[in-house]
């Protein structure tokens, strides 16, 4: 199994349910409180990321999860704020194109999106939003009927291949494996994977199908992040353990 690189914890509140809309920008915690030891961890999952691959970095990092709500559409918002916040040009991508959540956490309109570059209507650089500097964000755009094969298509090959010249790093964000098929169809094309677990609540079997779903493509799974470490159990402790053997 992968190593973790990271675990992040949430506010007890905000595990027992669901957030609404308004309550999305309060998750952008390396924001919102940066002294915070859950926005320690993010940095220290930015070092990890930094430092872990010297020899061949990984610039497009698809995040997914095995189930949904682990927390994965949080990781990469603030792993892309932390990652900006270090000088590094960073993209984020929403390609969750069944359940798109970016534009909501900056309050941005999805009007045009990933969904219209794949399409050929829209250039990258039409649909991106800079909410910080540094940071690039380019939402989903409106859900189409296919969005597998969209995501199969030849334009998404030629889109990470555009923006891995131009940005330090890629972060695309994808809807849970263990739900869909688009996760794997878009880690076969990136350079890792980072596998978003909540520590509380998934199982271990399931994880394991994510990792053979990800494993039969030929992704490289760059290492698990654990959401909702309890304190009595060591929050903030990282390592090259591995999560689930």
């Amino acid at each position: 199994m992968s190593p973790s690189l990271g675990r992040a914890s949430l506010r007890r509140s905000q595990r027992k349910r669901k957030p609404e809309n308004n309550d999305l920008d309060k998750r952008l915690v390396t924001i919102l409180d940066p002294t915070s030891a859950a926005s320690e961890a993010y940095r220290t999952l930015r070092t990890n990321l930094l430092h872990a691959f010297v020899d061949e970095p990984p610039k497009v990092i698809v995040l997914t999860s095995p189930s949904k709500d682990e927390g994965k559409s949080v990781t990469c918002i603030n792993l892309g704020i932390v990652l900006a916040q270090a000088s590094r040009r960073t993209l984020i991508l929403d390609c969750d194109l069944r359940r798109p959540i970016m534009h909501k956490f900056f309050g941005m309109p999805n009007i045009h999106g990933v969904t219209d570059v794949l399409a050929g209507e829209r250039e990258l650089q039409e649909v991106w939003h800079e909410p910080l500097t540094g940071l690039k964000v380019a939402n989903a755009g409106h859900v189409p009927p296919n969005p597998t094969e969209l995501l199969s298509s030849q334009s998404l090959s030629e889109l990470l291949s555009s923006v891995r010249e131009e940005f330090d790093y890629v972060l695309v964000d994808t809807p849970p494996i263990g739900l869909v098929s688009d996760p794997a169809v878009i880690a076969a094309r990136g350079d890792g994977v980072l596998l978003v677990v909540d520590a509380q609540k998934t199982r271990k079997v399931v994880v394991q199908q994510a990792m053979h779903n990800l494993n039969a493509v030929g992704a490289k799974v760059l290492g698990t992040v654990m959401n909702n470490v309890m304190p009595s159990r060591g929050d903030y402790y990282y390592g090259s353990n591995a999560a689930y053997q």
